[in-house]
């Protein structure tokens, strides 16, 4: 057995570590792990950022603490910073900060607790209740942040990669820029996003057995231009995914859903795709009943019954939405208590 040490003893291990190296660090830079020593001998040393307080006084502090605040970027109602916790002058930034101004009460929703259910949605009910409700919220112009985009008016910078597609259409075009998640230099938590130009494709439900060319060469095309860029990467370190809804189509990162790991369809309804490094740590947004891998979606489609117009459309999805999200209180809710009353006349 160990020696037995007293209280004072074992808190005084931590000052008498000596750092020999950085062992290991989580996507987020929260956890890291240290490899050094303590009277000669080997020791490992794991520390964790502590939770943000709850308390409203705590808060009120926390945000009259914040100094140095830097703008990295802002597209339409979406603000993204870097900051400092720290009341030095010479602080180095230890957080970032993601401002939706003018916020929604969608937002709000969004953002706040909730349950989440498992919900299958099939042919009919995507097509009678799901694309109306993804129609009227497109109309309402929620799209303007991947409009200014696309068009070349905001974020133009950050954009890495713009191609016009295997046959040199506008059509088929779409272009690729970091994740706003991402701090753009630590490769085990690189995410990227790409947005697709056609405005045809809203989620996975609009994909054809006909698309699957132009999968490929965006999938190709994708990982060659990351790997170039980034040179420690190599091809199968990547990861490309879907959600299957909104603006979580075909996955890179997008900018408004990279504001948070969300627990509902994200607000926007455009097809993009997320490429990542393998070694990002999965959260809700890459969990089952959220994400999609690409491949396998090309090989479902490749094998999938009938003609070029065969696709998505024609299976049912199975996918988990938040108890808040209008999804659920529209559409899924109203469906099952339907179903439940039928069984009751039945």
């Amino acid at each position: 057995m160990g020696e037995v040490r007293t209280v004072s003893e074992i808190e005084d291990l931590i000052p008498r570590f000596r750092l020999e190296k950085l062992l290991n660090q989580d996507q987020g830079g929260r956890r890291i792990t240290l490899l050094g020593s303590i009277d000669s001998k080997a020791a490992l040393l794991t520390a964790e950022r502590a939770a943000f307080p709850s308390d409203t006084t705590a808060l009120k502090a926390f945000h009259a603490s914040l100094a140095n605040v830097k703008n990295l970027g802002a597209n339409d109602i979406y603000h993204w910073y870097l900051a400092s916790s720290r009341p030095s002058g010479a602080a180095a930034p230890d957080l970032k900060l993601n401002l939706i101004y003018p916020c929604t009460e969608q937002h709000v929703k969004k953002y706040s607790p909730q349950g989440v259910r498992m919900v299958t949605e099939t042919p009919d009910i995507y097509r009678d209740h799901v694309r109306p409700y993804v129609q009227r919220k497109r109309e309402e112009g929620r799209l303007n942040w991947v409009w200014n985009i696309i068009e070349g008016r905001t974020e133009q910078e950050d954009v890495i990669l713009r191609d016009h597609g295997s046959k040199g259409e506008d059509g088929e075009g779409f272009l690729m820029l970091p994740d706003l998640n991402w701090d753009r230099k630590t490769m085990s938590s690189l995410h990227l996003l790409a947005l697709v130009e056609r405005r045809d494709i809203w989620s996975l439900r609009d994909l054809k057995k006909g698309h699957v060319v132009w999968l490929k060469h965006m999938r190709e095309k994708l990982v060659k231009a990351t790997v170039k860029l980034y040179p420690d990467l190599e091809e199968d370190m990547l990861k490309l995914y879907v959600h299957c809804k909104l603006l979580n189509c075909l996955s890179v990162v997008s900018r408004a859903q990279q504001l948070k790991d969300e627990l509902d369809q994200p607000t926007y309804y455009h097809f993009h795709i997320h490429v990542v490094n393998v070694m990002l740590e999965a959260g809700a947004t890459q969990a089952t009943g959220k994400a999609f891998g690409l491949e396998n979606i090309i090989s479902q489609l490749e094998t999938i019954a009938g003609g070029l117009d065969a696709g998505l459309a024609d299976l049912d999805l199975t996918y988990y939405v938040g108890e808040a999200s209008e999804l659920w209180t529209q559409i899924f809710r109203p469906l099952k208590e339907s179903k439940k009353l039928q069984g009751v006349v039945d």
